[in-house]
């Protein structure tokens, strides 16, 4: 899973202004993998995007990222 850690993590990264207050959280229950993903308040905006599109996109590249390694994905951002 630390892969798909990393994965999470350059994404959300790379769209932040604050990278250093990044926080990502993970829990496994059974095959489902759940990250939860923190951010400063000034950037919750920028990781969820105009009506939803960024944090649609992260869940996107991160489900087909655990189908490859046979897991599914639930990706959660944490206000």
């Amino acid at each position: 899973m630390l892969e798909l850690k990393q994965l999470l993590a350059d994404m959300s990264c790379a769209i932040v202004d604050e990278p250093e207050k990044l926080e990502i959280e993970e829990r496994v229950e059974g095959d489902t993998v759940i990250f939860t993903v923190t951010v400063s308040d000034s950037d919750m905006g920028k990781i969820i995007g105009r009506h939803g599109k960024n944090a649609r996109s992260i869940r996107t590249v991160m489900k087909a990222a655990a189908n490859t390694v046979g897991k599914k994905v639930i990706v959660d951002i944490a206000e």
